[in-house]
């Protein structure tokens, strides 16, 4: 447990410019303690002195994470997990978590770089299905910026879209920014619904992604197209996380992501998921480095690409993968 303490103070300070050390590092550390990881560099027969640059680093598909418990050290250190949501069916993933107090001050510190102070925030989560079940880090997540707003307003919403209304309209003059996080299908729902929308100039309308098998999958621009003239608002925001990360990526419009501090993508071939990409876009191979205690290296099944100013755009998902349930639009 010593190392996560040390591991997490050197994460709650990184500088950029330590980024790629730290990383090496972490790299290191988790080729000796995390068992399913070391099996898997064995498997690829790495030798770990020969990883000497990122590039070097091989990514665990994430799909390790449905069958096997992804930890650095041994299980016992480890009081619980979160799960992703998944549809009627599927295996789900489990994502061991050493302090889940660690992770929330985390996703508050990521989101108060892009946004200010929760203080300074009506937070209401529209989050059906994921309010439905055990586990989810979207709901803890949100659950702890509504305690960190300080706001008697701030809450969870499940079905009851009248209810959500009726406090909108409460909050329409307030001093304070309306921060409307919700699951993708919902926002629709509501957006469909042809329900009186109120004029609101303090309102940010973020998107976590996912149909949850509600709705057909549709393009980022086609939903965000429906969504924005019903709030009234000129962009959508974006929050780009998953169950095997412990770091979040916000977009403030466009489906164009800005990376926190401790995240790096690097994208990968899509023929040869051992080669990197040499075109515009790619697989996206993420490294989150507050992924200290399970595996900071994966592989995942989207796809996606830079733009001439370096934000990152998530395309889709590759033909052959399952459609994740909590954080993707499918192209």
């Amino acid at each position: 447990m010593q190392d996560f303490k040390s591991f997490s103070e050197v994460i709650k300070n990184l500088k950029s410019e330590d980024f790629d050390s730290t990383a090496l590092e972490l790299f290191r550390f988790q080729a000796s303690e995390n068992q399913i990881y070391k099996k898997y560099l064995e498997a690829r027969h790495i030798k770990v002195e020969d990883v000497n640059q990122l590039e070097d680093i091989p990514f665990l598909p994430i799909r390790f994470f449905k069958d096997h418990p992804i930890v650095s050290g041994d299980l016992t250190q480890y009081p619980d997990f979160f799960s992703s949501s998944g549809t009627t069916g599927m295996i789900t993933s489990k994502h061991y978590f050493w302090s889940e107090s660690w992770y929330l001050n985390h996703a508050q510190s990521i989101f108060e770089k892009e946004y200010g102070g929760l203080s300074n925030f009506h937070v209401l989560a529209l989050l059906p299905a994921y309010l439905e079940r055990k586990g989810s880090s979207l709901v803890s997540m949100a659950n702890f910026f509504i305690e960190q707003s300080g706001s008697e307003h701030s809450g969870f919403y499940l079905y009851n879209q009248d209810e959500l209304l009726d406090k909108l309209r409460l909050l329409q003059h307030s001093p304070k920014k309306v921060l409307l996080l919700g699951v993708t299908f919902a926002l629709l729902d509501l957006a469909e619904s042809e329900k009186e929308f109120p004029t609101m100039e303090n309102l940010i309308v973020m998107e976590t992604g996912g149909m949850k098998g509600r709705r057909k999958e549709m393009i980022r621009e086609e939903v965000h197209e429906i969504l924005k003239p019903y709030f009234g608002v000129k962009t959508i925001h974006s929050e780009y996380g998953m169950t095997e990360l412990m770091s979040q990526a916000y977009s403030k419009g466009e489906g164009k992501y800005t990376l926190p501090t401790t995240m790096r993508v690097m994208l990968r071939d899509v023929n040869d998921p051992y080669s990197w990409s040499t075109k515009s876009q790619g697989g996206i191979n993420v490294i989150d480095l507050a992924n200290f205690h399970s595996c900071a290296f994966l592989e995942t099944q989207d796809l996606g690409s830079f733009d001439e100013h370096g934000y990152l755009q998530v395309l889709g998902r590759f033909d052959n993968s399952e459609i994740r349930g909590c954080n993707l639009l499918v192209q």
